[in-house]
């Protein structure tokens, strides 16, 4: 079973960007499709970007089409998720998670392995 690490998370002001860094062990992380998804205290946990084993094919909520960017290093065993022209609405704890059937499901009881989650923050 792998075992995701979230990094990168922080503070920043509007219009700032962050790079957040999931790390898998433990398992063949090339083996899965991988999401990062958000959540804020009394909300669902929602799908924000999806990527295909191989970093062909990516899926963006529409909310940061434009703005986010996922992509992997299957040689380092680690996803990333470039966010640029971060706003408020973006803050948020990060999580990133794997599944197996390779159609990014959007719903988050469909992924396992969940990291800890790194903290998001945008003040305006």
């Amino acid at each position: 079973q792998v075992q995701l690490v979230e990094s990168g998370g922080g503070l920043v002001q509007v219009g700032g960007s962050l790079k957040l860094s999931c790390v898998a062990s433990g398992g063949t992380f090339s083996d899965y499709t991988l999401g990062w998804f958000r959540q804020t205290p009394g909300k669902e946990r929602d799908l924000v970007a999806a990527i295909s084993w191989s970093g062909r094919s990516t899926d963006l909520a529409d909310s940061v089409k434009g703005r986010f960017t996922i992509s992997r290093d299957n040689a380092k065993n680690t996803a990333y998720l470039q966010m640029n022209s971060l706003k408020p609405e973006d803050t948020a704890v990060y999580y990133c998670a794997v599944e197996g059937t390779a159609h990014f499901p959007p719903a988050a009881v469909q992924y396992h392995s969940w990291g800890q989650g790194t903290q998001v923050t945008v003040s305006s």
